[in-house]
C-alpha cells in the first residue's frame, strides 16, 4: 500500500484515513449531525466501516494522492473527527469537508484542521480551484466556510441527490501561495 502524506497543526495529526479506523468512521457516521447534515450511508456496523474506507475513501488517495484524512489530538492521541479534499461528481473543483464528533465541536479543531487541508491543497497537491457544499441549515458549517475565505456562490444539486446545497468558493486571490 502507498503512503500518503499526513500534516501537523499545533494540535492536531491528520493522517489518511485507514481501516483501522473502522470503529471511529462507524460512530462518526451515525451520530445525529452527519446524519442531518451529511446523510445516511448506511453504515450499520464496524465491518461496513471497513468496506466504506476501502470502497470510498481509499481509491481517491490511490487515484490523486489526498482524500479524507482522521483529525487526532496530539495530546493524547483521541480520534476528534474528519476533514478532506473529495473530489465530488457534479462539482466543479475539489470540495474541501469535515465532520466532528459532537463532543470536539466548537474548540476550533475544525477551523485548524481545515485550514491545514486548505494550505496543503495548495501547497502540496497544487490543486486551484476549492470549493465546498453544505446544507441551508447547517450554520455551524457555513460560519466556518467563510471564516476559512470561502464565498457562498450558489445553491446546486449534486447528481442522484434530491436536495438543495450552499455552494461556496475559495476565491483566487485567497488561496495559498506555494
Amino acid at each position: 500500500m502507498n503512503t500518503y502524506k499526513s500534516f501537523e497543526t499545533e494540535r492536531l495529526i491528520l493522517r489518511p484515513t485507514s481501516h483501522e479506523d473502522a470503529p471511529f468512521i462507524f460512530e462518526l457516521l451515525n451520530t445525529p449531525q452527519w446524519l442531518k447534515y451529511i446523510g445516511d450511508r448506511n453504515v450499520t456496523s464496524i465491518k461496513a466501516a471497513e468496506e466504506y474506507i476501502r470502497s470510498r475513501m481509499q481509491p481517491q488517495f490511490e487515484r490523486l494522492g489526498y482524500g479524507n484524512y482522521t483529525i487526532t489530538r496530539k495530546s493524547d492521541g483521541t480520534k476528534l473527527g474528519t476533514c478532506g479534499l473529495y473530489d465530488r461528481e457534479g462539482l466543479n473543483g475539489v470540495d474541501i469537508g469535515y465532520a466532528l464528533l459532537p463532543q470536539f465541536a466548537k474548540q476550533g479543531y475544525a477551523f485548524e484542521a481545515a485550514s491545514k487541508v486548505l494550505e496543503a491543497a495548495s501547497d502540496n497537491f497544487k490543486l486551484d480551484q476549492i470549493c465546498a457544499i453544505t446544507s441551508k441549515e447547517n450554520t455551524a458549517s457555513q460560519k466556518l466556510l467563510e471564516k476559512l475565505g470561502l464565498k457562498y456562490i450558489q445553491l446546486v444539486r449534486l447528481p442522484k441527490d434530491d436536495e438543495e446545497l450552499l455552494l461556496y468558493e475559495l476565491p483566487p486571490q485567497d488561496r495559498h501561495n506555494g
